[in-house]
C-alpha cells in the first residue's frame, strides 16, 4: 500500500474571542481557492493515509465531503501555533 503524502496548504481561518478556529478557505498548491461550504465535525486523529496527526476538520466543499487537519506544532512560543494539510489522494 502506498503512503499518500501530505499537502500542506493556506487556509483562511476564523476565529472567535474563545479562540474556537473554524476554515473558510483552503489555497491549493497551484493557487486555486475553495470556499468551504461547511464545517461538519472537529475531533482529533491521526491521518491514516498520509500519516501524522492532530485535529481533523471533516468539511463540506460544494458537494464533496473531505479532510482538513490541522498540525499543531510542538514549539509553545512566537507565532507558528501550526500548519494545515490535507492528504494527496
Amino acid at each position: 500500500m502506498t503512503k499518500s503524502a501530505k499537502v500542506y496548504v493556506q487556509v483562511a481561518v476564523d476565529m472567535d474571542e474563545r479562540g474556537k478556529m473554524m476554515p473558510r478557505e483552503i489555497a491549493w498548491e497551484d493557487g486555486s481557492k475553495f470556499a468551504i461550504d461547511r464545517v461538519l465535525g472537529v475531533v482529533p486523529a491521526a491521518a491514516q493515509k498520509a500519516g501524522g496527526q492532530g485535529d481533523r476538520y471533516t468539511i463540506r466543499i460544494k458537494d464533496r465531503i473531505t479532510s482538513l487537519f490541522f498540525e499543531r506544532s510542538t514549539n509553545l512560543s512566537g507565532p507558528v501555533i501550526g500548519r494545515w494539510f490535507v492528504e494527496r489522494k
